[in-house]
């Protein structure tokens, strides 16, 4: 990212919605806010794949894996709007595990991206599918959407709940049932 050009584009947004870049409050915004979308979108810059196959280890274990209310936070491709909300991954192994901090980074790499949250599941589902090689793998995620609270229908509560299932948890209704009580469990 060209940080002097977005810094540019920041300062023409100021002078569009009728601000003066000039005064106090201001001087640092097109700076500050360069810097705040380099993080943001820092994800194009990851590999979800090379993070997973980086930290995988054989294993017997063929029991589910669940991480639950994993963080995340992610700007709607639709409005650049942040979107944000927790994400529960599962997964069946089938002769190795993966460290549970990297499902956590592959979950960031895939939402410092712009986005759509029904995409976001799907990518994360499809890469720990592909680097893991499980018996299955369940990703579901929950919601708030700035888009939806802040303009538009502003609903303030509303919360977006998407899915991925796959192998197992696709195929096997047991699999995904345990899969979904597990997750509603201890639940604020």
């Amino acid at each position: 990212m060209d940080q002097a050009e977005v810094q540019g584009l920041v300062l023409a947004l100021l002078r569009e919605v009728g601000e003066d870049p000039a005064r106090e409050g201001l001087e640092q915004t097109p700076a500050r806010v360069a810097q705040s979308l380099r993080f943001l979108t820092s994800g194009y810059d990851e590999d979800p794949a090379r993070l997973l196959r980086g930290a995988l280890f054989s294993s017997d274990v063929d029991e589910m894996v669940v991480l639950k209310n994993v963080e995340f936070y992610s700007l709607c491709e639709h409005h650049l709007l942040p979107f944000y909300g927790q994400c529960h991954i599962a997964y069946i192994p089938d002769g190795q595990i993966v460290g549970l901090s990297k499902l956590g980074r592959v979950v960031d790499a895939f939402s410092r991206r712009l986005q759509v949250q029904e995409r976001l599941t799907a990518e994360i589902a499809e890469a720990v599918r592909e680097a893991v090689r499980p018996k299955g793998v369940g990703v579901v995620m929950e919601a708030h959407h700035l888009c939806m609270m802040m303009r538009g229908v502003e609903k303030q509560t509303s919360r977006a709940v998407t899915s991925n299932m796959l192998g197992r948890f696709r195929q096997d209704a047991r699999t995904r049932g345990e899969f979904l009580e597990l997750i509603r469990q201890d639940r604020a």
